[in-house]
């Protein structure tokens, strides 16, 4: 018991110490240690990726759920860890609707068999929907969730604890500063040295998981990609089923299928466009395919170009050459050397950079 209240008194003193020093720093009347710039930057690029993070999710789910009511719903099965009810979703409801409607109006007459091509078509369309937003959930929402919930979470923890780390070499130096005997100035030089010790372990493990906000950037970005891929194969699904559902209605008689132009008063002719079916998806890879071809060229020339840098790089090792965002520099490809990587060079910088951070200039 004596033992606990010895700690406790220790504990209650460190804090008491803490407190001051904060306190003081907020009148200026103590002086503070700022963090390297570096660290500071770090922090600050941290601050960043979570709040941009919050806002791509939360925009995201509306756009998957534009009902606030079901994603509430969903939100709290979520936390309750049950499974949510499954609903049909309003292009499957439309379609239910044509398709019950045309069976009341006869699936014989041209109107009421119309009515069931449309409904089955929309049901598709549903089904393609839903298969988005699963998809867009776990290869999207959910690595940038995993993010925020788990590797901020520990950075903030860490942070919190250099804060107070912090504080406690600020303290030691201020009672360095105020001892006077000798004995007293050899408790504080002992009693600062251990704090100094502490404060530079401390700042070092939260640089360690701050520089990781690049690879979490590198992941995200690989998230991006799969997302950008299902909405895709979504639009493109949705495209064809629209198609053959435009040829199925080319086919009824054309006394049915232009009857909205010939019921328009004052005679004006208006024409229905049509989606030629002929016509073909623009090709997303095309982008891809000439930004590699002049990698390619590159390397075949042993030659060097200007890049622009598309996002920021942190080094990894002394034979790698750090990046900022929409800086240009000069890259050239070195035998040997991974197709992955070229050689950039900033004035008399020089070092290994990968491509998939560079765009090419003319």
């Amino acid at each position: 018991m004596d033992f606990n209240v010895k700690r406790l008194a220790a504990d209650a003193g460190t804090f008491l110490s803490r407190a001051v020093q904060f306190t003081e720093e907020k009148f200026g009347q103590a002086e503070k240690t700022e963090l390297d710039a570096h660290l500071e930057n770090l922090l600050v690029r941290a601050e960043n990726t979570k709040q941009w993070t919050e806002r791509i999710m939360k925009q995201t789910e509306v756009l998957l759920q534009p009902n606030p009511n079901v994603r509430l719903e969903e939100f709290l099965y979520e936390k309750l860890e049950k499974k949510a009810p499954t609903r049909m979703n309003n292009y499957e409801l439309l379609g239910q609707t044509m398709i019950e409607s045309g069976g009341e109006f006869g699936p014989g007459t041209a109107y009421g068999n119309a009515l069931i091509k449309c409904g089955e078509t929309e049901k598709q369309i549903g089904g393609a929907e839903r298969e988005l937003i699963q998809s867009s959930a776990i290869n999207f929402l959910t690595p940038f969730r995993n993010f925020l919930e788990g590797d901020f979470k520990t950075i903030l923890k860490e942070r919190k604890l250099l804060q107070v780390k912090r504080l406690d070499l600020d303290a030691a130096k201020t009672r360095l500063k105020k001892a006077r005997m000798a004995d007293a100035r050899a408790a504080a030089e002992q009693e600062l040295r251990m704090t100094q010790s502490e404060f530079d372990r401390q700042a070092e493990i939260t640089r360690l998981l701050l520089e990781g906000v690049s690879s979490t950037h590198a992941h995200h970005l690989r998230c991006l990609n799969d997302f950008v891929e299902a909405q895709t194969t979504y639009y493109a699904q949705c495209y064809q089923y629209m198609v053959d559902l435009q040829k199925q209605l080319g086919s009824f008689p054309s006394s049915f299928s232009n009857n909205n132009q010939s019921s328009v008063s004052g005679g004006a002719s208006i024409s229905v466009p049509t989606i030629p079916v002929s016509a073909s998806l623009p090709s997303v890879s095309a982008g891809s395919s000439t930004a590699s071809g002049g990698f390619n060229e590159l390397r075949s020339s042993n030659g060097s170009r200007k890049a622009r840098v598309l996002y920021d790089y942190d080094a990894a090792s002394s034979s790698e050459l750090s990046l900022l965002a929409d800086e240009v520099i000069t890259v050239s490809s070195v035998p040997g050397m991974d197709s992955d990587w070229l050689m950039g060079e900033r004035g008399t910088q020089k070092g290994k950079v990968p491509i998939t951070y560079l765009e090419l200039l003319n």
